[in-house]
């Protein structure tokens, strides 16, 4: 038990570190702009394609997931024989980091990040891919419609969450992966509050609209 408790330590480490990796700012910085300026502040993909462009929220968007998938595998490989809990901590653990950076204090003197969105989307990728192809279209189809990422988001992360618990309930899926659910549901909820604030207020910016 103490090993696992050990090894499980290594992971979350590892994982947060991983996920603390700015790519928002690197790239921004390397196109002559601080990201944390512009637009909201944010670290993240929707405000690097305002600033920069679609293309470039895209490339952000693309690595910001790969850091998730890359920390389950990492994980997995340090706690190969308990796979669940390595995939569930290393997940959780991966999207604090890339939320609450600590490579971004290094930088601005504070402890902030991303929102959480891009990082939970490459998780889920590994843990449940058929979770994925169905709230894609769901969410694709909203932002075609609305071009409100943020509700994409969240009614993503809703149909996701409570799918899991479904699965879980069911025993289809290990009980650690009911925890996982939770917690990330609970950070996007807390990271997109000042959007939920504005989709409510009618003020929430489009994609498409400049930083």
């Amino acid at each position: 038990m103490q090993s696992e408790i050990t090894l499980a330590i290594v992971v979350a480490i590892i994982s947060y570190l991983l996920g603390a990796v700015p790519t928002a700012y690197l790239i921004a910085h390397l196109k002559g702009i601080n990201i944390f300026t512009v637009g909201s502040g944010n670290m993240g993909a929707t405000n690097v394609s305002r600033a920069l462009g679609f293309g470039w929220g895209i490339a952000v968007w693309l690595i910001d997931s790969m850091k998730g998938i890359v920390a389950i595998f990492v994980a997995r490989q340090i706690m190969a024989d308990n796979m669940a809990t390595a995939t569930a901590v290393a997940a959780v653990f991966a999207i604090v980091g890339h939320n609450w950076s600590i490579f971004a204090a290094f930088i601005t003197g504070k402890l902030r990040g991303g929102k959480g969105a891009s990082i939970a989307f490459g998780t889920l990728l590994i843990i449940a891919p058929h979770i994925v192809v169905g709230i894609s279209l769901v969410g694709g189809a909203i932002i075609a419609l609305t071009r409100y990422v943020s509700l994409a988001v969240l009614v993503m992360i809703a149909i996701s969450t409570v799918w899991m618990l479904i699965l879980v309930n069911q025993q289809l899926m290990a009980p650690e992966y009911r925890t996982y659910s939770l917690l990330v549901a609970a950070m996007i909820l807390y990271r997109f509050r000042e959007n939920i604030k504005h989709l409510l207020q009618g003020t929430e910016r489009r994609l498409g609209d400049r930083a």
